[in-house]
Protein backbone atom coordinates (compact mmCIF):
# COMPACT_ATOMS: atom_id res chain seq x y z
CA UNK A 1 0.00 0.00 0.00
CA UNK A 2 2.46 2.64 0.67
CA UNK A 3 4.75 1.92 -2.48
CA UNK A 4 1.61 2.97 -4.22
CA UNK A 5 0.94 5.94 -1.96
CA UNK A 6 4.38 7.21 -2.98
CA UNK A 7 3.50 6.84 -6.66
CA UNK A 8 0.24 8.69 -5.75
CA UNK A 9 2.67 11.32 -4.20
CA UNK A 10 4.69 11.66 -7.59
CA UNK A 11 1.79 11.76 -9.83
CA UNK A 12 0.08 14.59 -7.62
CA UNK A 13 3.86 16.95 -7.99
CA UNK A 14 3.92 15.88 -11.86
CA UNK A 15 0.27 17.72 -12.23
CA UNK A 16 1.07 20.22 -10.09
CA UNK A 17 4.32 20.60 -12.21
CA UNK A 18 2.13 20.45 -15.19
CA UNK A 19 -0.61 23.12 -14.26
CA UNK A 20 2.21 25.76 -13.94
CA UNK A 21 3.29 25.38 -17.46
CA UNK A 22 1.55 28.39 -19.53
CA UNK A 23 1.68 26.25 -22.80
CA UNK A 24 -1.25 24.05 -20.50
CA UNK A 25 -3.58 26.83 -21.14
CA UNK A 26 -4.03 26.24 -24.99
CA UNK A 27 -5.36 22.82 -24.02
CA UNK A 28 -8.50 23.43 -21.94
CA UNK A 29 -9.64 20.36 -21.81
CA UNK A 30 -6.16 18.47 -20.53
CA UNK A 31 -6.57 21.07 -18.23
CA UNK A 32 -9.96 20.16 -16.92
CA UNK A 33 -8.12 16.20 -16.84
CA UNK A 34 -5.76 17.65 -14.77
CA UNK A 35 -7.52 19.49 -12.11
CA UNK A 36 -9.63 17.02 -11.82
CA UNK A 37 -7.15 14.38 -10.99
CA UNK A 38 -5.68 16.67 -8.37
CA UNK A 39 -8.70 17.06 -6.66
CA UNK A 40 -9.03 13.39 -6.49
CA UNK A 41 -5.15 12.80 -5.62
CA UNK A 42 -5.09 15.30 -2.67
CA UNK A 43 -6.99 14.11 -0.26
CA UNK A 44 -4.81 10.70 -0.37
CA UNK A 45 -1.53 12.29 -0.67
CA UNK A 46 -2.71 14.85 2.25
CA UNK A 47 -3.29 11.53 4.88
CA UNK A 48 -0.08 10.32 3.76
CA UNK A 49 1.75 12.76 4.36
CA UNK A 50 0.14 13.29 8.07
CA UNK A 51 0.55 9.23 8.12
CA UNK A 52 4.33 10.23 7.55
CA UNK A 53 4.46 13.04 9.87
CA UNK A 54 3.15 11.16 12.39
CA UNK A 55 5.65 8.08 11.85
CA UNK A 56 8.36 11.18 12.30
CA UNK A 57 6.60 11.99 16.12
CA UNK A 58 6.89 7.85 16.80
CA UNK A 59 11.16 7.44 16.19
CA UNK A 60 11.12 10.75 18.03
CA UNK A 61 9.34 9.69 20.80
CA UNK A 62 11.18 6.38 20.91
CA UNK A 63 14.28 8.01 21.23
CA UNK A 64 13.10 9.83 24.10
CA UNK A 65 11.39 6.99 25.61
CA UNK A 66 15.18 5.71 26.18
CA UNK A 67 16.33 8.85 28.04
CA UNK A 68 17.71 8.09 31.37
CA UNK A 69 15.57 11.15 32.91
CA UNK A 70 12.40 9.09 34.30
CA UNK A 71 10.21 11.99 33.65
CA UNK A 72 11.28 12.18 29.56
CA UNK A 73 10.89 8.40 29.70
CA UNK A 74 7.63 8.87 30.77
CA UNK A 75 6.85 11.50 28.81
CA UNK A 76 8.31 9.82 25.20
CA UNK A 77 6.01 6.89 25.92
CA UNK A 78 3.30 9.33 25.98
CA UNK A 79 4.02 10.76 22.71
CA UNK A 80 4.87 7.61 21.42
CA UNK A 81 1.23 5.91 21.99
CA UNK A 82 -0.26 9.17 20.77
CA UNK A 83 1.89 9.12 17.37
CA UNK A 84 1.37 5.23 17.07
CA UNK A 85 -2.81 6.09 17.66
CA UNK A 86 -2.46 8.58 14.63
CA UNK A 87 -0.73 6.21 12.57
CA UNK A 88 -3.42 3.73 12.84
CA UNK A 89 -6.59 6.11 12.23
CA UNK A 90 -4.98 7.59 9.45
CA UNK A 91 -4.16 3.99 7.98
CA UNK A 92 -7.58 3.41 7.99
CA UNK A 93 -8.47 6.51 6.50
CA UNK A 94 -5.89 5.85 3.67
CA UNK A 95 -7.94 2.53 3.13
CA UNK A 96 -11.25 3.94 2.47
CA UNK A 97 -9.19 6.85 0.33
CA UNK A 98 -7.93 4.22 -1.83
CA UNK A 99 -11.36 2.63 -2.47
CA UNK A 100 -12.26 2.61 -5.86
CA UNK A 101 -15.03 5.56 -6.26
CA UNK A 102 -19.02 4.88 -7.61
CA UNK A 103 -18.22 6.49 -11.25
CA UNK A 104 -21.37 7.78 -10.92
CA UNK A 105 -21.08 9.11 -6.90
CA UNK A 106 -21.09 12.78 -8.38
CA UNK A 107 -24.18 12.44 -10.90
CA UNK A 108 -27.61 13.91 -10.54
CA UNK A 109 -30.38 11.53 -9.96
CA UNK A 110 -33.79 10.11 -11.12
CA UNK A 111 -35.82 9.15 -8.10
CA UNK A 112 -39.07 7.15 -8.71
CA UNK A 113 -41.47 6.79 -5.92
CA UNK A 114 -44.65 4.10 -6.49
CA UNK A 115 -47.32 3.22 -4.14
CA UNK A 116 -47.32 -0.03 -2.99
CA UNK A 117 -49.70 -3.08 -0.83
CA UNK A 118 -52.04 -0.46 1.02
CA UNK A 119 -53.86 1.52 -1.78
CA UNK A 120 -54.92 5.12 -0.77
CA UNK A 121 -52.70 4.79 2.64
CA UNK A 122 -49.47 3.55 0.32
CA UNK A 123 -50.20 6.65 -2.01
CA UNK A 124 -50.47 8.92 0.92
CA UNK A 125 -47.00 7.48 2.09
CA UNK A 126 -45.85 7.78 -1.07
CA UNK A 127 -46.41 11.30 -0.85
CA UNK A 128 -44.69 12.16 2.64
CA UNK A 129 -41.57 10.15 0.72
CA UNK A 130 -41.58 12.74 -1.97
CA UNK A 131 -41.90 15.86 0.55
CA UNK A 132 -39.16 13.70 2.85
CA UNK A 133 -36.45 13.32 0.20
CA UNK A 134 -37.64 17.00 -1.28
CA UNK A 135 -36.53 18.60 2.44
CA UNK A 136 -33.52 16.74 2.65
CA UNK A 137 -32.41 18.11 -1.56
CA UNK A 138 -32.98 21.50 0.14
CA UNK A 139 -30.72 20.75 2.76
CA UNK A 140 -28.00 19.52 0.58
CA UNK A 141 -28.46 22.66 -1.51
CA UNK A 142 -29.85 20.28 -4.43
CA UNK A 143 -32.46 21.32 -6.86
CA UNK A 144 -35.74 18.82 -7.55
CA UNK A 145 -37.67 18.95 -10.30
CA UNK A 146 -40.95 16.77 -10.98
CA UNK A 147 -40.83 14.34 -14.41
CA UNK A 148 -44.06 13.13 -13.77
CA UNK A 149 -46.62 12.41 -11.64
CA UNK A 150 -50.22 10.71 -10.70
CA UNK A 151 -51.77 12.31 -7.88
CA UNK A 152 -55.19 10.56 -5.70
CA UNK A 153 -57.80 12.15 -4.65
CA UNK A 154 -56.55 12.77 -1.19
CA UNK A 155 -53.14 14.20 -2.14
CA UNK A 156 -51.27 11.04 -2.45
CA UNK A 157 -49.32 9.73 -5.53
CA UNK A 158 -49.84 6.30 -7.22
CA UNK A 159 -46.67 7.23 -8.71
CA UNK A 160 -44.06 10.24 -9.27
CA UNK A 161 -40.20 10.73 -10.67
CA UNK A 162 -38.38 13.27 -10.26
CA UNK A 163 -34.56 14.53 -10.74
CA UNK A 164 -32.24 16.07 -8.43
CA UNK A 165 -29.60 17.61 -9.12
CA UNK A 166 -26.03 18.67 -7.97
CA UNK A 167 -22.80 17.30 -7.42
CA UNK A 168 -23.43 14.07 -5.16
CA UNK A 169 -27.13 13.61 -5.70
CA UNK A 170 -25.92 10.17 -6.24
CA UNK A 171 -23.65 9.37 -3.38
CA UNK A 172 -26.46 10.74 -1.01
CA UNK A 173 -29.47 9.20 -2.51
CA UNK A 174 -28.04 5.47 -3.94
CA UNK A 175 -29.03 3.61 -1.02
CA UNK A 176 -32.51 4.59 -0.89
CA UNK A 177 -34.05 1.73 -3.78
CA UNK A 178 -36.48 -0.64 -2.29
CA UNK A 179 -39.25 -1.19 -0.15
CA UNK A 180 -40.32 1.42 2.17
CA UNK A 181 -42.57 -0.01 4.80
CA UNK A 182 -45.05 2.19 6.89
CA UNK A 183 -47.34 1.39 10.27
CA UNK A 184 -49.61 3.74 10.97
CA UNK A 185 -53.06 4.59 11.59
CA UNK A 186 -54.45 5.61 8.22
CA UNK A 187 -56.33 9.39 7.68
CA UNK A 188 -58.89 6.92 5.96
CA UNK A 189 -58.96 4.56 9.13
CA UNK A 190 -62.04 5.48 11.35
CA UNK A 191 -61.34 2.09 14.10
CA UNK A 192 -58.16 3.39 14.74
CA UNK A 193 -56.30 0.22 13.80
CA UNK A 194 -52.67 0.18 12.82
CA UNK A 195 -52.26 -0.41 9.42
CA UNK A 196 -48.88 -1.25 6.97
CA UNK A 197 -48.16 -0.15 3.81
CA UNK A 198 -45.32 -0.48 1.46
CA UNK A 199 -44.01 2.02 -0.92
CA UNK A 200 -41.48 1.17 -3.57
CA UNK A 201 -38.48 3.27 -4.61
CA UNK A 202 -36.12 3.25 -7.25
CA UNK A 203 -32.90 5.50 -8.11
CA UNK A 204 -31.50 5.92 -11.02
CA UNK A 205 -28.01 7.74 -11.76
CA UNK A 206 -29.35 9.96 -14.64
CA UNK A 207 -27.51 8.91 -17.89
CA UNK A 208 -26.02 10.96 -20.69
CA UNK A 209 -26.86 10.65 -24.07
CA UNK A 210 -23.44 9.96 -24.74
CA UNK A 211 -23.64 6.74 -22.24
CA UNK A 212 -26.48 5.48 -23.66
CA UNK A 213 -27.33 5.34 -27.51
CA UNK A 214 -31.07 4.37 -27.98
CA UNK A 215 -31.93 3.78 -31.67
CA UNK A 216 -34.75 5.23 -32.81
CA UNK A 217 -36.29 2.24 -34.85
CA UNK A 218 -36.32 0.62 -31.04
CA UNK A 219 -38.84 3.05 -29.60
CA UNK A 220 -42.29 2.77 -29.88
CA UNK A 221 -43.96 6.28 -29.17
CA UNK A 222 -47.51 7.17 -28.32
CA UNK A 223 -49.53 10.08 -27.21
CA UNK A 224 -52.44 10.35 -25.27
CA UNK A 225 -54.70 12.94 -23.10
CA UNK A 226 -53.11 14.32 -19.62
CA UNK A 227 -55.29 12.60 -17.06
CA UNK A 228 -55.45 14.18 -13.66
CA UNK A 229 -57.03 12.47 -10.34
CA UNK A 230 -60.21 11.02 -10.38
CA UNK A 231 -59.89 10.25 -14.34
CA UNK A 232 -60.24 14.65 -15.02
CA UNK A 233 -58.92 15.94 -18.11
CA UNK A 234 -56.08 18.38 -17.34
CA UNK A 235 -56.15 19.59 -21.32
CA UNK A 236 -57.83 18.26 -23.97
CA UNK A 237 -54.38 18.07 -26.51
CA UNK A 238 -52.33 14.69 -26.23
CA UNK A 239 -49.75 16.16 -24.91
CA UNK A 240 -49.27 13.45 -22.68
CA UNK A 241 -46.17 10.57 -24.01
CA UNK A 242 -45.71 6.63 -23.58
CA UNK A 243 -42.34 5.50 -24.82
CA UNK A 244 -41.54 1.86 -25.24
CA UNK A 245 -38.12 0.64 -25.82
CA UNK A 246 -38.54 -2.65 -27.67
CA UNK A 247 -36.00 -4.50 -27.20
CA UNK A 248 -36.28 -4.56 -23.30
CA UNK A 249 -39.79 -3.87 -22.91
CA UNK A 250 -39.01 -0.74 -21.10
CA UNK A 251 -42.33 1.74 -21.01
CA UNK A 252 -41.88 5.41 -19.43
CA UNK A 253 -44.63 7.86 -19.22
CA UNK A 254 -44.33 11.36 -19.22
CA UNK A 255 -47.70 13.47 -18.47
CA UNK A 256 -47.14 16.19 -16.36
CA UNK A 257 -45.74 19.43 -18.97
CA UNK A 258 -48.36 20.97 -21.37
CA UNK A 259 -46.03 20.49 -24.52
CA UNK A 260 -45.94 16.98 -25.84
CA UNK A 261 -42.04 18.35 -26.89
CA UNK A 262 -41.18 18.53 -22.75
CA UNK A 263 -42.53 15.04 -21.84
CA UNK A 264 -41.02 13.61 -24.70
CA UNK A 265 -37.48 15.55 -23.68
CA UNK A 266 -38.52 13.99 -19.82
CA UNK A 267 -39.34 10.69 -20.90
CA UNK A 268 -36.21 10.01 -22.84
CA UNK A 269 -34.00 11.05 -19.74
CA UNK A 270 -35.96 8.68 -17.77
CA UNK A 271 -35.34 5.61 -20.15
CA UNK A 272 -31.91 6.34 -20.98
CA UNK A 273 -31.57 6.75 -16.73
CA UNK A 274 -33.22 2.85 -16.67
CA UNK A 275 -31.13 1.62 -19.49
CA UNK A 276 -27.78 3.00 -17.66
CA UNK A 277 -29.00 1.58 -14.55
CA UNK A 278 -29.76 -1.94 -15.85
CA UNK A 279 -26.42 -1.77 -17.61
CA UNK A 280 -24.61 -1.27 -14.85
CA UNK A 281 -26.22 -3.62 -12.88
CA UNK A 282 -25.36 -6.08 -15.47
CA UNK A 283 -21.50 -5.26 -15.28
CA UNK A 284 -21.56 -5.16 -11.31
CA UNK A 285 -23.02 -8.27 -11.57
CA UNK A 286 -19.89 -9.43 -12.89
CA UNK A 287 -17.99 -7.70 -10.35
CA UNK A 288 -19.85 -9.31 -7.50
CA UNK A 289 -17.83 -7.58 -4.70
CA UNK A 290 -18.33 -4.27 -6.27
CA UNK A 291 -22.22 -4.52 -5.86
CA UNK A 292 -23.38 -2.96 -2.78
CA UNK A 293 -24.99 -6.37 -1.58
CA UNK A 294 -23.98 -5.56 2.12
CA UNK A 295 -26.42 -2.61 2.08
CA UNK A 296 -29.52 -3.86 -0.44
CA UNK A 297 -29.08 -4.39 -4.31
CA UNK A 298 -31.27 -2.11 -5.03
CA UNK A 299 -34.24 -4.37 -5.77
CA UNK A 300 -37.39 -3.14 -5.43
CA UNK A 301 -38.96 -5.38 -3.78
CA UNK A 302 -36.05 -5.95 -1.02
CA UNK A 303 -37.84 -4.40 1.97
CA UNK A 304 -34.96 -1.68 3.39
CA UNK A 305 -36.87 0.40 6.05
CA UNK A 306 -39.46 0.96 8.44
CA UNK A 307 -41.39 3.91 9.55
CA UNK A 308 -43.36 3.23 12.59
CA UNK A 309 -45.44 6.06 13.74
CA UNK A 310 -47.11 4.85 17.12
CA UNK A 311 -43.76 3.91 18.22
CA UNK A 312 -41.77 7.42 16.66
CA UNK A 313 -39.09 5.21 15.15
CA UNK A 314 -37.52 4.52 12.11
CA UNK A 315 -35.56 0.98 11.07
CA UNK A 316 -32.86 0.67 8.49
CA UNK A 317 -33.49 -3.41 8.25
CA UNK A 318 -29.83 -3.73 5.82
CA UNK A 319 -27.56 -2.49 8.96
CA UNK A 320 -30.10 -3.10 11.69
CA UNK A 321 -30.18 0.86 12.28
CA UNK A 322 -33.21 1.84 14.87
CA UNK A 323 -34.13 5.79 15.06
CA UNK A 324 -36.42 7.15 17.52
CA UNK A 325 -36.70 10.16 15.85
CA UNK A 326 -39.36 9.74 13.06
CA UNK A 327 -40.61 13.06 12.95
CA UNK A 328 -36.83 14.58 12.30
CA UNK A 329 -36.34 11.80 9.72
CA UNK A 330 -39.66 12.72 7.75
CA UNK A 331 -38.69 16.00 8.14
CA UNK A 332 -35.82 15.27 5.50
CA UNK A 333 -32.92 14.98 8.58
CA UNK A 334 -31.23 12.09 6.57
CA UNK A 335 -27.91 12.56 7.29
CA UNK A 336 -27.40 9.92 10.02
CA UNK A 337 -28.84 6.98 8.16
CA UNK A 338 -27.09 7.89 5.01
CA UNK A 339 -23.59 8.40 6.61
CA UNK A 340 -24.18 4.63 8.31
CA UNK A 341 -25.18 3.33 5.19
CA UNK A 342 -22.36 4.86 3.17
CA UNK A 343 -19.81 3.72 6.37
CA UNK A 344 -20.98 -0.14 5.86
CA UNK A 345 -20.78 -0.06 2.46
CA UNK A 346 -17.32 1.11 2.75
CA UNK A 347 -16.03 -1.25 5.30
CA UNK A 348 -17.52 -4.13 3.33
CA UNK A 349 -15.52 -3.04 0.00
CA UNK A 350 -12.34 -2.71 2.86
CA UNK A 351 -13.26 -6.17 3.63
CA UNK A 352 -13.66 -7.28 -0.02
CA UNK A 353 -10.09 -5.93 -1.11
CA UNK A 354 -8.54 -7.50 1.93
CA UNK A 355 -9.45 -10.75 1.29
CA UNK A 356 -8.49 -10.56 -2.56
Amino acid sequence: MFEKLAAVEQRLLEIERLLQSSDLYEDPKRAAELLREQKELTPVVEAFRAWKGARDDLETARELAHDSDPEMRAMGAAEAEDAKNRMDRLEEDIKILLLPRDRDDDKNVIVEIRGGVGGEEAALFAAVLFRMYSMYAERRRFSIEVMNATETELGGYKEISFLVEGKGAWSRFKFESGAHRVQRVPETESGGRIHTSAVTVAVLPEAEEVEIDINPADLQIDTYRSGGAGGQHVNKTESAIRITHIPTGVVVECQDERSQHKNRERAMKILRSRLYEAQREAQDAERAGERRAQVGSGDRSERIRTYNYPQGRVTDHRIGLTLHRLEQVVNGDLDEIIDALTAADQAERLRGSQGQ
